[in-house]
């Protein structure tokens, strides 16, 4: 006598996945699937354990679809008993959204009572889903929503933005979060478990290690890692327990977190499921194996209780599948010493004398009748709270009164400060806004300034002065070059001391403006034709600019691969930043090229340039190539030469700027 047996599918996301999965992923996905098996009149499921209703009655409500699965010859206490068997290892706490989940479970039941599987568009749904560049994107967080977390860990962030706009991750996030939920949803109605279950977690393990019980999800596990470790073990291996404490600090010392590169790390009991059909697929005989995988393939194989091997195994692993920028490698003392803390122009003038020059151009100015302050209210504002406030920071201590506790800008002189510089832009020549970028200049040395800048892009002065110098510094007439001379110098040390702070450093180098437009695109527009003006405090602040923006680039490498975070085109901003790189490396050999006279101009250049190449992602395929073509080398190497690259007798005659350009063209440009 036989019983037929059903497949239940289910769709997690309630149709959101068939609506949005192309415009996420590119391609059409149609359901993130749930699946359960319908055998003697119940319907049995894996989400908080394993969970036992009748047919139709579960919490996922109607199926979607009914599958025919054949038919079984067991008995229904011989499948009891099979399910009693599993409650050890399907348990909540185990549950994965991608690797063990609720179709692991089916595919296993479906293999015990027909030898058959589940059909392919579920059980290799996964593989499918993260074969694409966002799902791997996403594969870290979605990990880190199924790791227990260990005492004191952070929580989990939200998916990360893949290359795709702030709403894409958004829906990426909901629609994670509402099929993890109905997954996990704890069933109430109808509710029964095989004798003895519970669905309480038992397994306390901290670390990223994915249960595996059958092939198909061994397949899109090995498929969707890099770098993946499994551990074939049994419960009556004692080695087994010995070697698996070990196995779990690796998960957790090596595992891919969200923002860290590493392995995948599995566990295949033979005894539960089909696991030990799998272990004969790759000739796995006894306890404890475990196989290494790069890209898929097997590479390596452990045998015994080993722990040095093992953990050298798993660093050889990450090695191959990750290895180290090539510039680590590379002894360069001078370049890691250079200070990676911006340039600053800390300088203050008289306040009183700059509030007075910048009055004596309003009062000179042809008014706009449509200006929503009068003259007199802006003189009021810039010669009271403004000048109360720059003089609270910059006025010099008296000798012997310690040192002073400096204000912070409150938000509404901020905004009121910033409304009447957009008065004064539209009110003003170009040639009359210098004092007042002066005073802004002074003014982003303030941490609440930087904060409020990041904060407020529709508003801050930088999206309002931006246009002005991108007008000014492309200006063709000798005339207007010199007339404009001043703005142009102070709205480079404006720019210049943006990185003063974190906040306005990264809204600089990340942000976008209230149009959309990337800052930074802006920003280089100014410094490229700056670094060749042919004036020389222009160069020098221009430098001191391209400098800073270097140095904040290189201080994300440095600190990535002292905290073993993942560092990669993507990460660091991709093929945008890797343009600007490319664009800020050709102006910088340019400007060197040219440079002959200003030996600190010279040092901050190639500071900037060594910062943009060590380290970089993008090293081998684009700068390195660029600056060959270039002939970079040469063209820094003469700077150490009178008449080839410099004026001078001997050359450059700083020591520290000799001995830095001798290493980035000995060591890392040749």
């Amino acid at each position: 006598m036989t019983t037929p047996v059903k497949l239940y599918v289910y769709d997690l996301s309630n149709g959101m996945a068939k609506q949005l999965s192309r415009q996420l992923t590119g391609r059409q996905i149609d359901g993130i699937w749930h699946t359960s098996v319908v055998v003697f009149g119940k319907e049995v499921f894996y989400g908080q354990g394993i969970s036992i209703t009748e047919p139709g009655k579960s919490h996922h409500g109607a199926p979607l679809e009914i599958l025919d699965m054949g038919e079984t010859s067991l008995d229904e206490d011989t499948f009891d008993e099979y399910l009693s068997e599993l409650k050890e290892h399907y348990t909540a706490d185990k549950y994965h959204l991608l690797e063990f989940n609720c179709n692991s479970f089916t595919n296993d039941c479906i293999g015990f009572l027909t030898g058959g599987t589940i059909p392919s568009y579920i059980k290799d749904l996964p593989t499918d889903f993260l074969s694409t560049p966002f799902g791997a994107s996403l594969r870290p967080t979605i990990d880190a929503m199924y790791r227990r977390p260990a005492p004191g860990a952070a929580p989990v962030p939200p998916p990360t933005n893949a290359g795709q706009g702030p709403m894409d991750v958004q829906m990426a996030g909901a629609l994670l979060q509402a099929a993890a939920a109905m997954a996990s949803q704890q069933q109430t109605s109808g509710y029964a478990q095989p004798s003895g279950h519970s669905s309480q977690a038992t397994n306390a393990i901290a670390g990223p290690i994915h249960i595996i019980t059958n092939a198909p999800n061994f397949n899109s596990f090995i498929k969707s890692h890099k770098a993946a470790v499994a551990f074939f073990t049994s419960q009556t291996c004692p080695p087994c327990r010995m070697i698996e404490p070990v196995f779990e600090r690796l998960s957790e010392e090596k595992g891919v977190q969200v923002d860290r590169d590493g392995a995948g790390f599995a566990k295949i009991d033979l005894g539960v499921g089909s696991a030990n059909m799998l272990a004969g697929q790759y000739g796995v005989r006894a306890t404890p194996t475990f196989l290494f995988f790069l890209n898929g393939e097997k590479v390596e194989e452990v045998k015994g209780a080993d722990a040095g091997e093992l953990r050298t195994q798993v660093d050889l692993l990450l090695f191959q599948a990750y290895p180290p920028h090539p510039h680590t490698s590379i002894a360069t003392p001078t370049i890691k010493a250079l200070s990676l803390n911006p340039i600053l122009f800390t300088q203050a003038p008289a306040i009183d004398t700059v509030v007075t020059k910048l009055s004596s151009f309003i009062d000179a100015a042809t008014w706009p009748t449509s200006a929503p302050q009068t003259q007199a209210d802006v003189k009021k504002l810039l010669s009271g709270e403004v000048t109360t406030y720059l003089k609270a920071r910059f006025t010099p201590a008296t000798p012997g009164g310690g040192k002073p506790s400096l204000p912070s800008a409150p938000i509404t002189l901020l905004n009121s400060w910033s409304a009447v510089t957009q008065t004064l832009v539209n009110a003003l020549p170009i040639e009359s806004l210098f004092p007042l970028v002066d005073m802004w200049r002074l003014a982003f040395l303030d941490p609440a300034v930087g904060n409020w800048i990041a904060s407020s892009p529709a508003m801050n002065p930088i999206t309002v002065f931006l246009p002005k110098a991108l007008s000014s510094i492309h200006a063709t007439s000798p005339t207007d070059t010199k007339r404009w001379r001043n703005f142009n110098l102070t709205a480079l040390r404006l720019l210049s001391n943006g990185f003063s702070s974190r906040a306005s450093s990264n809204w600089l180098m990340s942000g976008n403006n209230s149009s959309g437009t990337r800052v930074r695109d802006n920003v280089t527009q100014i410094l490229v034709p700056s670094l060749l003006h042919e004036d020389a405090a222009i160069r020098t602040a221009a430098a001191s600019l391209a400098f800073n923006a270097a140095a904040w680039l290189q201080k994300k490498r440095v600190d990535a691969i002292q905290t073993g975070r993942r560092w990669n085109v993507d990460t660091e901003g991709g093929d945008e930043m890797a343009e600007w790189q490319v664009e800020m490396a050709s102006a910088v050999v340019e400007a060197i090229g040219r440079e002959k006279e200003n030996e600190e101009v010279v040092h901050r250049l190639v500071a900037c340039l060594a910062f943009l190449i060590r380290l970089s992602p993008v090293h081998d395929t684009q700068l390195g190539p660029l600056l060959e073509v270039l002939q970079a080398k040469e063209v820094v190497r003469a700077k150490l030469v009178k008449g080839e690259g410099w004026n001078t007798d001997g050359g450059l005659a700083k020591k520290d700027v000799r001995k830095l350009v001798e290493e980035l063209t000995n060591k890392l440009l040749s």
